[in-house]
């Protein structure tokens, strides 16, 4: 028998809290910005039920800390997200392309592709700016 998920109030200001942030954001950054209201136990809990649900993706970097971010709602079934690697910025994409990526590895290599959380590595353009004058001021 499935658990049926309930509301609460904790959960909503939680939720809430998140979609506050314009960045990727730690337990400990949600934790002080609700103002130690919520306990840690409930964050945690709560918080991996969103990355489960697809509402909150998470990625730990390469010093070992673990992020995460909230996930826009798309109306769009071919989206995907570009994340800088230096910054650590999610950008939401809208585009056809994609769908003819996920059709070519269908075709080609008999692989069907979960669209709904494609992200594609890379350095975004601010920060290919800054790697740019950083190489010319070495």
């Amino acid at each position: 028998m499935k658990r049926q998920s309930y509301k609460t109030k904790q959960k909503d200001k939680i939720l809430e809290c998140i979609k506050t942030f314009n960045k990727q954001f730690t337990i400990k950054e949600l934790y002080l910005k609700l103002n130690k209201s919520i306990g840690l136990t409930t964050i945690y809990r709560l918080i991996t039920k969103l990355v489960n649900d697809k509402v909150l993706t998470k990625y730990i970097t390469s010093d070992n800390k673990t992020y995460y971010e909230y996930l826009m709602k798309c109306n769009h079934e071919n989206h995907f997200y570009l994340k800088c690697d230096k910054c650590s910025k999610l950008i939401h994409i809208d585009c056809d392309c994609i769908k003819e990526l996920e059709n070519h590895i269908l075709n080609s290599h008999k692989f069907k592709v979960n669209h709904e959380n494609i992200v594609i590595k890379g350095i975004c353009n601010n920060c290919k700016g800054e790697i740019l004058d950083e190489r010319i001021n070495n």
